[in-house]
């Protein structure tokens, strides 16, 4: 099995293809969480009269992430990764711009959409890069690394943001994206070599597309983890979709949203670096199957916490920490696996991938957020209830079993 220290691609080295991969997925955290603190102030700037209303900002982006991805895989899978990968970051600088100029709330949603457009290349291709890279438990180990550095970004963006609109209008958030991206196109122009070998490279025709798109719609370990974590990811998008109006409108704390939400994300982080210390030796299923069950067991809990009319802050912020770190042990292990036996047309996987995670999962947490009421019991249920349905997808994709992989002969054994 390919180990660290021996990628398969040659390039930067292991710690700096980390940082770029990393870099490259908080290019789409930032453009969520930075926004949060701004949006009451955007809702009153732009004449949003509901509350709930302002959720479209998240919402339209992750639509245009969502759906975008369905053309980023076959474009790199046929002009090659690095190409498509600088001309996507391109949309995302132009249409921060775009936003950061907006006098309306519809030109806002259409630039949102066009930063999620433009963004969606990264999803697809920081997973397609890191499998033309490396393999296995060693994959799981990147994308874990990975994950970590790029938790730093939702822990410290909504802080950002904060202070940004502490010494300027809304719109400057928009251009601190647009000259992230722009600095992060610079770095992976110089550095990130072409990762697709030539030989691999398939051409755009409709009868190698829709045979790409079967089997990556076929596959049942691939298809099983995908809609799993699209579950769980709706779970997240619900609680990034209410964060706002929970602390602001239930808590009466606006003062400790930042600071809270900085230490729900430090859940993801802690765990995403113990699982990157133990995936190589533990496995994957071993892991994540176990996380899953500690989600539900604490999806569970507050459920009935918030039901029985006594979560508060602290409950609320325990909780939702203790669930954040069984995702972070959840996440990058089964995005590992649901690519795993995809590599032969990988990036085309990434992107059926992304598609159904991120358009699902934003629908998911889209309608936990307008289910808001003035408590935390439609967040709290909503994810119990997409926690246990993540464990009957994860069950029907191992036939029944955890812990251990279904096939013993399959290698890299996870």
């Amino acid at each position: 099995m390919t180990n660290a220290t021996t990628p398969k691609i040659k390039g930067p080295g292991f710690a700096e293809f980390v940082c770029l991969i990393a870099i490259m997925m908080a290019l789409n955290a930032l453009a969520i969480d930075a926004m949060l603190p701004a949006l009451p102030a955007i809702g009153a700037d732009l004449g949003v009269v509901h509350e709930n209303t302002r959720q479209w900002i998240i919402t339209a982006y992750l639509l245009g992430f969502g759906v975008a991805q369905l053309a980023y895989g076959p474009l790199s899978d046929r002009y090659g990764r690095k190409s498509v990968l600088l001309s996507g970051i391109g949309i995302y600088v132009t249409f921060s711009v775009v936003a950061a100029f907006s006098h309306s709330f519809a030109l806002l949603l259409l630039a949102r959409v066009g930063m999620g457009i433009g963004v969606a290349a990264t999803r697809v291709l920081a997973v397609s890069i890191v499998r033309d890279r490396y393999e296995g438990r060693t994959m799981a180990r990147v994308m874990s690394l990975s994950f970590l550095v790029f938790l730093g970004v939702p822990i410290l963006a909504p802080t950002v943001g904060q202070l940004i609109l502490l010494i300027g209008p809304w719109q400057w958030i928009f251009w601190l994206f647009a000259l992230f991206g722009a600095g992060f196109m610079i770095w992976a122009g110089l550095r990130l070599p072409e990762t697709l070998h030539p030989e691999d490279r398939r051409e755009i025709r409709l009868s190698p597309i829709v045979e790409a798109f079967t089997q990556a719609l076929t596959n049942r370990q691939a298809m099983g983890y995908t809609l799993a974590m699209t579950f769980i990811v709706g779970g997240l998008f619900g609680f990034i979709n209410s964060a706002q109006q929970i602390f602001f409108d239930i808590f009466k704390a606006p003062q400790l949203f930042t600071t809270v939400f900085a230490l729900v994300a430090c859940g993801i982080a802690v765990s995403s670096l113990l699982n990157s210390q133990l995936v190589e030796k533990l496995g994957s299923r071993m892991i994540s199957h176990s996380a899953l069950l500690g989600f539900i067991f604490f999806s569970l809990i507050h459920a009935g916490v918030s039901l029985s009319g006594h979560d508060n802050i602290w409950t609320f912020s325990i909780l939702q920490g203790c669930k954040m770190f069984c995702f972070g042990l959840v996440a990058g292990n089964f995005g590992s696996m649901a690519m795993e036996p995809m590599g032969h047309i990988a990036g085309t996987a990434s992107s059926v991938q992304g598609f159904i995670s991120t358009i699902v999962g934003a629908l998911l947490g889209f309608a936990i957020g307008q289910s808001f009421n003035g408590t935390t019991v439609p967040l709290t249920v909503g994810f119990a209830l997409l926690a246990i349905t993540g464990l009957v997808l994860v069950l029907w994709a191992e036939k029944g079993k955890l812990f251990k992989a279904r096939h013993s002969s399959h290698k890299p054994v996870t």
